[in-house]
């Protein structure tokens, strides 16, 4: 087979691209990083949310290997169990699942949410109505939220919200992962449709820029964050001990989420 480009040097191409995107929104990037940190700092919690695909980058940004407490991954497995693909849990329930509108709000009854919160919302088409009805309940209790979509892929698509609405327009900061109209990147001579994905690949530098950011600003606070770190950097007992110690953290963290429920009557 004889290509112009071959598929690799074309991908890496394309991913170089995604690099100069992310680097151009590096204002939205410390603006996103500010609201994380006063977060943080305040003793509350920055809500992640994603379904679908987008699941990936809420657990890119916690819990993993350079990565630390102060975030609240919310998944739902409905929304993102793919391994089946069909038959129970398969992947046609979980494209329905992800449409289905009022789910956000019964998600979010679980939390007691407040202003102090932040929120980080991932969608790459920005389209379904789940991820749109998170954002605009983050934002009714004024918690102050930034998207992650694909611009040119949201712009090319349609709502799947009875309004119309889409997930940029309930964000109060939106980023771009800068892949482009369908997310895949490299196309085949002979095959109709291309392949390989890049808004994971884009969504990934985005949220760990944000990341770094935050831990930035939080050691600039006097307090600096308690980094999951390998034992092939710090030594195992010292990497156990941080690791149990930011799990507590986290624990901690998250019981202020539930404080001020009250038993219901019934």
């Amino acid at each position: 087979m004889n290509f112009q480009q071959q598929p690799t040097s074309a991908y890496l191409q394309k991913c170089r691209q995604l690099i100069d995107v992310v680097e151009h929104q590096l204002d939205q990037i410390n603006q996103a990083a500010d609201w994380f940190a006063e977060t943080i700092l305040a003793g509350r919690m920055v809500h992640l949310f994603g379904s679908g695909h987008s699941r990936i980058l809420v657990e890119e940004m916690w819990p993993r290997y350079g990565s630390f407490p102060g975030f609240n991954p919310i998944v739902e497995l409905s929304m993102t169990f793919h391994n089946p693909v069909v038959g129970a849990n398969g992947q046609r329930q979980a494209m329905f699942i992800e449409n289905v509108s009022g789910l956000a709000e019964r998600i979010l009854r679980n939390f007691v949410l407040s202003p102090k919160d932040s929120a980080l919302v991932i969608s790459s088409s920005g389209c379904n109505a789940v991820p749109i009805e998170m954002a605009a309940e983050f934002q009714k209790h004024g918690v102050k939220v930034v998207a992650i979509i694909t611009a040119k892929h949201a712009a090319a698509s349609i709502s799947k919200h009875p309004s119309g609405k889409k997930l940029a327009d309930y964000a109060d900061l939106v980023l771009d992962t800068g892949a482009p109209v369908g997310d895949a990147m490299v196309k085949i001579d002979g095959l109709e449709t291309p392949v390989a994905p890049g808004s994971t690949v884009g969504g990934c530098l985005l949220v760990n820029a944000i990341k770094a950011e935050v831990a930035l600003r939080l050691t600039a606070a006097g307090k600096p964050p308690k980094v999951l770190t390998a034992s092939s950097v710090l030594g195992a007992e010292k990497s156990t001990a941080l690791f149990e110690s930011a799990y507590d953290e986290h624990a901690y963290r998250l019981s202020k989420l539930y404080e001020g429920f009250r038993e219901s009557g019934i």
